[in-house]
């Protein structure tokens, strides 16, 4: 039986981070930001980071750097109880076994994440509202436009009626009403168990 050969990992790219709190990646030879880091974790590129004058691996401290900023823009992952719970376990007898747990968990949630997408997707029933959300939001505006045009003193005759509409003609806002209702129907539909 012949073994698949596997393509040989790359060593993580070095970034220096020097005492002006600059960091250079070595392998672009570059100046880089703590977003530039946050992009390369995104993408899946492994990197370390040392202390340029030192020596010392400080990639702990940096991510911690990211993941603060991260949560100071309002990218909220982290709740205060579980803050709170983890800043408990500093100095405890179980200190040891949290990274290895927490490492797990990341892991587990990872190799789910695929299934859960497909989860939400077919939950959605694979329709994802927002392209028609943003339609309605378009003719809404045309119809608010529409409408201050007939409330302004002098356009009135612009935005009126068609002349040649005839009596009980469906209008604009008849086939939006429509269209909310059965978006409204879709919701209620989204919120029902499944049966399978």
């Amino acid at each position: 039986m012949a073994e698949t050969a596997q393509a040989p990992k790359k060593p993580p790219i070095t970034i220096k981070k020097y005492a002006n709190r600059r960091l250079y990646n070595t392998a672009t030879s570059s100046y880089v930001t703590l977003d530039d880091l946050c992009q390369m974790v995104k993408g899946g590129v492994e990197f370390t980071v040392h202390d340029a004058k030192t020596g010392d691996d400080i990639t702990r401290s940096v991510l911690t750097q990211i993941i603060v900023e991260e949560e100071g823009k309002g990218q909220n992952l982290l709740p205060i109880s579980f803050l709170r719970q983890l800043i408990g376990f500093y100095g405890d007898s179980l200190q040891g076994l949290v990274p290895r747990y927490l490492e797990e968990s990341m892991t587990a949630f990872i190799q789910n994440q695929e299934r859960m997408r497909q989860y939400v997707q077919s939950a959605l029933g694979g329709m994802f509202p927002f392209g028609q959300f943003e339609e309605m939001g378009k003719k809404n505006m045309a119809m608010m436009e529409q409408a201050m045009r007939m409330w302004a003193p002098f356009g009135a005759k612009e935005a009126g009626a068609p002349k040649d509409a005839p009596a009980g003609a469906p209008t604009p806002l008849d086939d939006l009403q429509k269209k909310i209702d059965a978006l409204q129907k879709q919701i209620e539909e989204l919120g029902r168990p499944r049966r399978d």
